[in-house]
């Protein structure tokens, strides 16, 4: 049991000041009992749940696309180690084999809590659109192997996003759906009747909304005004001012408030600085913390932390803090329906929450009730 007081816990509402009660591994209720254990004075700083990044590829120079548990392992203490409590782990397009051995192996993890769940980013995306995938992998939905897929992810594939337009593409989504993984629409020239049908078929998530889609016009709207404008779909966002200028980023969270999820996409070279690096088979050349294809322009992915993508959304964006709590962390929870557990500080929920520093800084990480 423990107690941290003198908190400023940041609620979906707004802020209190308090004291969270732990209590094995789990956030608890005030009781007869509160007083019995460890007390932390956390000396007035802000204390936010956990985030949950539902789209990142990797860090500290570790990749989950390799399926080796010691990369796996690597990036994910590396991103809880800047409060990413929960982590969905993303892979880009590869061979049928290299995403079925990944997929069976982070599976793995997954069943032991190191990650939350894996997420197909590809093979099945639009080639005018596929960005740092490479072109070559790129093939149309194929329900067979996506239900292969599924069956090594052993009810731990949590998310595939694919381009709607494809040929075979909504009943794949409907296959999703069926199976219990989310279908993301994303790298898409899809106009946005074709991304509506998407979202009537099942498909919940648009995936780095602007990056690798068809762009928002005033005469047609494409996957961005169908995202913003259903209320069933939730709308990931890079929020490290690159992939998204920050007015932008205004008005997507302005026109779908509590729908927009703070995501890093982060790749290897997270933390790592600059160099050149791998994202699948792609060379990729970092620079000023900016990562693209290695002698083009396309983004590969970020090298920011979801510490980073939150301390924007305050500094930059102008959210108020609870606001930015929710896009960071109650958001993608409810995306990926985990929000009974994860997302918010409420009793009953696992006690994983970021103690942040007055200037959003991290100060400390709990996961499950301890410090890390």
């Amino acid at each position: 049991m423990m107690n941290l007081t003198n908190a400023r816990i940041v609620l979906p509402g707004g802020v209190t000041t308090g004291t969270l009660h732990v209590d094995g591994g789990r956030l608890a209720a005030p009781s007869a009992d509160s007083g019995l254990g460890e007390t932390v004075d956390l000396g007035g700083r802000h204390v936010v749940p956990g985030f949950v990044d539902m789209h990142v590829h990797g860090g500290a120079g570790a990749s989950y696309q390799t399926g080796r548990p010691e990369e796996a392992e690597k990036a994910a203490r590396f991103h809880l180690g800047h409060g990413t409590t929960t982590t969905v782990a993303s892979l880009v397009t590869g061979t049928p084999d290299e995403l079925a051995n990944a997929v069976a192996s982070l599976a793995d993890l997954a069943a032991d809590g190191l990650i939350a769940g894996v997420h197909l980013e590809g093979p099945y995306l639009a080639r005018d659109r596929c960005g740092a995938h490479d072109p070559g992998l790129l093939r149309h939905p194929d329900r067979a192997e996506f239900a292969h897929l599924a069956r090594l992810g052993r009810g731990h594939l949590r998310m595939i996003t694919l381009a709607p337009e494809l040929p075979g593409a909504l009943g794949l989504v409907r296959d999703a759906a069926s199976a219990g993984v989310i279908a993301a629409v994303g790298h898409t020239d899809a106009p946005g009747e074709t991304a509506r049908t998407a979202f009537d078929a099942g498909a919940t998530v648009a995936t780095h909304l602007f990056n690798a889609m068809r762009p928002l016009h005033h005469r047609e709207g494409g996957p961005v005004a169908a995202a913003l404008n259903d209320p069933r779909v939730t709308a990931e966002l890079i929020n490290d001012g690159v992939h998204v200028e920050a007015a932008v980023a205004r008005l997507a969270l302005a026109a779908a408030p509590g729908r927009v999820a703070l995501i890093t996409d982060a790749m290897a070279a997270a933390g790592m600085g600059d160099g050149d690096y791998r994202l699948g088979v792609m060379d990729v050349q970092v620079r000023d913390g900016r990562a693209t294809l290695a002698g083009g322009t396309s983004i590969a992915g970020s090298t920011i932390t979801m510490a980073d993508a939150f301390r924007r959304a305050v500094a930059v964006l102008g959210l108020p803090i609870e606001a930015a709590a929710v896009a960071a962390s109650l958001v993608p929870a409810r995306a990926l329906g985990l929000d009974s557990r994860v997302g918010s500080l409420e009793p009953g929920k696992d006690a994983d929450l970021v103690v942040l520093n007055d200037d959003m800084s991290v100060h400390r990480v709990m996961k499950a009730g301890h410090w890390v």
